[in-house]
């Protein structure tokens, strides 16, 4: 075992065996409403979606600051603006939120943004600075298509969708979370179809977002197949599989990551330690695992949807399907 893989299988086993504080996920606020009942997801009910989750929002906010929950009742009050627009929320825990920038109905191109660790309906607006929350990079990422081709209908989904793990606990260093999410994924890009069945639908995955990305494509119905445009993974850990190849799919699979990316001193295999897994399989940027690179400059793990930088474009162009146009590094 190298000294760097030995570095790596301890912090793996402490944190398997410790876990840390800040993996605690908040309890549901008392009192809180109950979640809205809503209708299937349609091009008819969007609308209607949207404001059934708006008013959810706000009485929850109401609820919290009733509770002198200042740092919730905070959150909850941004979410609940009037120009914001959730196709699924949860106040439960450390919540869950999907929301949609631009006509998701009336799209040419969509573009769904999957983040990683320590994304929860707290952090989904600023997780350290705004542009590397979920928000700020598909706000981001919505501008630059549009940018890019303002000819073209665009629409950008910020998809927590699943419970992402926290960096500081056994989850980030496992599977478990991406399987749940892969199957959460995998049902949120059916329900898609039904709002928007002929725009090409692109998945950009972030760091432990590519992990539930791989679980989810892997497994892929036919339908969402076809519609599926491509894949970018950028800070990502792994996919789950050994080469691009295990994705069975014949979709451009791209992969990009920053000169100063931490996730770079992250050993890309898999290992059983006291009879658990850890790991998530070979490197995404490696020349044998079979997927196409694109320059993403010098930035760190939180800068791919800087707005201006050269990984944001490319991923814009992705999205856009103008894959020949895409630099590398």
């Amino acid at each position: 075992m190298t000294e760097r893989l030995r570095r790596w299988s301890t912090v793996v086993v402490a944190g398997a065996i410790v876990l840390s504080v800040t993996a605690a996920a908040r309890s549901a606020v008392p009192g809180a409403p109950a979640a809205p009942r809503l209708p299937a997801v349609r091009a008819a009910t969007l609308h209607e979606r949207y404001e059934a989750n708006r008013r959810f929002l706000a009485e929850s906010r109401d609820a919290a600051q009733r509770l002198d929950d200042t740092s919730r009742s905070q959150v909850l009050d941004r979410l609940a603006a009037p120009d914001r627009q959730f196709l699924t929320v949860s106040t439960e825990g450390d919540g869950l939120a999907v929301e949609v920038f631009g006509d998701l109905a009336g799209a040419d191109r969509i573009a769904v943004v999957v983040p990683g660790s320590d994304t929860t309906i707290d952090t989904f607006d600023e997780l350290g600075t705004k542009s590397a929350s979920l928000n700020g990079g598909a706000r981001a990422l919505y501008a630059e298509m549009r940018r890019t081709a303002p000819g073209t209908r665009v629409a950008v989904v910020a998809w927590l969708g699943y419970h992402a793990p926290r960096t500081m606990s056994r989850d980030v260093a496992e599977n478990g979370r991406a399987a749940a999410g892969g199957s959460e994924l995998r049902e949120f890009l059916a329900q898609l179809r039904s709002a928007n069945a002929t725009a090409p639908v692109a998945l950009v995955c972030h760091s432990y977002g590519s992990v539930v990305c791989g679980s989810a494509v892997r497994d892929l119905d036919r339908a969402s197949r076809r519609q599926l445009s491509g894949v970018a993974v950028v800070g990502s850990p792994g996919m789950g599989v050994a080469s691009a190849a295990e994705l069975r799919t014949d979709v451009p699979l791209w992969a990009g990551r920053g000169a100063q990316d931490w996730i770079t001193d992250v050993p890309h295999v898999e290992v059983s330690i006291l009879g658990r897994t850890f790991g998530f399989g070979a490197d995404p940027v490696a020349p044998s695992f079979g997927a196409r690179h694109f320059a993403t400059g010098a930035g760190g793990h939180s800068d791919y949807f800087l707005p201006g930088s050269v990984p944001l474009h490319n991923l814009a162009l992705i999205g856009l399907g103008r894959d020949g146009q895409v630099s590398h590094d």
